[in-house]
């Protein structure tokens, strides 16, 4: 049987958030476990319950008594670096490509956008992908974030860097890999994104074979010794 994925949920809408849990309960290996629908609760939320996948609406108000927007960026990299197996999937109707680069540069596993009907109704499966390490874009955000990437679609030495120590230890967490690359764990997330984007994959078992294929990593031995 298949581990379960715990997701909470935190989007300023009720209604969202029982269209997520609807969707999402449906599936045996998920289960939605939390929600809320101020930025102040997302941290007591993951402090009292292991999650695996954040479901995270970035334009939420802080607070009942303040209506201004939770900090996100500010705080991305903060949880990430305090819950390292946390998986976070911003799902917003804001498509700006700097707001999606800044989202996915502070550790984001995806971004998905609201009318993006068609991933929603995938939804389950998106969370999977997340759930193990992978990340997921919305076409017109995936479209959106390389209007600010470079052209060349080879990753950088750094985010090969990352690959290799994810081909060298495939059994390891992205906390313990960027804890032998010497970075933060939000930093790490962040090298494997962008070199998954430039890969043109989701996984990383996919970017770790297809750098090997392409030559940018040493190749598996044809004959490895047992």
């Amino acid at each position: 049987m298949s581990r379960l994925i715990r997701v909470a949920i935190l989007d300023d809408h009720q209604s969202i958030i029982d269209g997520y849990q609807y969707r999402l309960n449906q599936a045996e290996d998920i289960q939605v476990i939390a929600s809320g629908t101020f930025g102040d609760a997302l941290e007591p939320m993951l402090a009292r319950n292991p999650v695996d996948v954040l479901l995270l609406d970035i334009s939420i108000p802080t607070s009942p008594e303040n209506p201004n927007p939770y900090p996100v960026l500010h705080l991305l990299p903060q949880i990430l670096q305090r819950y390292p197996e946390l998986n976070i999937l911003v799902v917003s109707m804001h498509n700006q490509p700097a707001l999606i680069k800044l989202v996915m540069e502070a550790g984001a596993s995806g971004y998905i956008l609201k009318d993006d009907l068609e991933t929603i109704k995938e939804l389950n499966n998106v969370i999977r992908t997340v759930a193990s390490g992978g990340i997921h874009l919305s076409k017109q955000a995936y479209q959106q974030l390389f209007k600010k990437m470079p052209k060349e679609s080879t990753p950088t030495a750094r985010q090969l860097q990352a690959l290799s120590l994810c081909a060298a230890y495939p059994d390891k967490t992205t906390s313990q890999l960027s804890s032998q690359l010497g970075v933060a764990h939000s930093t790490f997330r962040n090298l494997l994104s962008e070199a998954y984007l430039r890969l043109e994959v989701h996984t990383r078992l996919a970017a770790v074979a297809k750098a090997q294929r392409l030559g940018l990593l040493t190749p598996l031995p044809e004959n490895p010794k047992l």
